[in-house]
């Protein structure tokens, strides 16, 4: 296995390229563009890893897929009152739909607007929110030292200023009603915990093994929220070039601008990519390019 996926990194690397390292949140243009890798968890618990695995990248948007489970666990399906579920078609920073659609909430939580507001629906003071965000990452990763990188925080919550206009209208429509700067804060924090492969591959896996934890066979999140975070990540999960990676790949992703991609293969295994040089959408390129190439190799694709 180690073989295959190192021939399918080599033969991808060349596209890294064609894209660019994100300048909106400086402390990301910092990365070394030039770094890919890849790691795949089993529910079973077999892994293999190829090229930069370890390298150490900021985990992004592919947090708002854990926070929509844990508020889904604490609200049930009441969260969807407050956001939609349907693709939008738009950048993932995006808020011209929230006023141009009525009634005015964000289309879906894999969107910087629909994520803000979920992440403000999980129960508890701001402290006991990020305790528990970031002890679930601890407990699903099996990586007790996971952590926040303290410049890509301060870089995003200096520099955020659109995830702020959108915050503060989301409480002037009454999505957001407690303290939008808190709220904001556990947002930068959240996107900011530092990652590798093998964190991302493990939380896949553990979402690919239905919410159950395989080290301990204990049941985190129920099978109907795990379904329905699969559902957001194969329609919503790869910005607005989730149809083109759908057809192309056809594995559940969430993507994020640190360059990582998680994949799900259901009931199988759990896939980490990294590749800090995105394209246009704010995807990874080459990591694109890897995941399309082993999706073929090994049949993956859920169609």
């Amino acid at each position: 296995m180690e073989v295959k996926l190192k021939r399918i990194l080599e033969n991808n690397r060349k596209y890294i390229e064609e894209g660019n390292l994100p300048s909106y949140i400086p402390e990301l243009s910092n990365a070394n563009k030039n770094a890919l890798g890849i790691y795949v968890s089993t529910v079973e618990g077999e892994e293999w890893g190829a090229g930069d695995y370890m390298y150490p990248f900021t985990i992004q948007s592919i947090s708002k897929v854990i926070t929509l489970l844990i508020a889904l666990e604490d609200n049930g399906m009441e969260i969807f009152q407050k956001v939609g579920m349907e693709p939008t078609g738009d950048a993932f920073n995006s808020m011209m739909k929230l006023e141009l659609v009525q009634p005015s909430k964000p289309f879906n939580p894999m969107i910087n607007a629909g994520a803000i507001a979920v992440t403000s629906m999980i129960h508890g003071s701001y402290k006991e929110k990020f305790d528990r965000i970031i002890s679930f990452f601890r407990a699903i990763t099996n990586n007790p030292k996971l952590g926040i990188n303290d410049r890509v925080y301060l870089s995003e919550k200096s520099t955020g200023d659109k995830n702020r206009a959108m915050a503060y209208y989301m409480r002037d429509v009454g999505i957001l009603q407690g303290d939008v700067e808190e709220d904001l804060d556990l947002y930068f924090k959240q996107c900011s915990i530092e990652v590798t492969c093998k964190d991302i591959a493990r939380i896949a896996a553990f979402i690919g093994n239905k919410g159950v934890l395989k080290e301990t066979n204990e049941r985190l999140i129920s099978e109907e929220y795990i379904k329905i975070a699969k559902t957001f990540m194969f329609t919503c999960g790869m910005y607005n070039a989730s149809g083109e990676f759908a057809i192309n790949v056809g594995i559940p992703s969430k993507s994020g601008v640190g360059g990582g991609i998680m994949s799900v293969v259901p009931s199988k295994m759990g896939i980490g990519v990294i590749g800090p040089s995105l394209d246009s959408k704010g995807n990874s390129i080459a990591g694109v390019k890897v995941l399309e190439e082993l999706s073929k190799e090994f049949n993956l694709s859920i169609f």
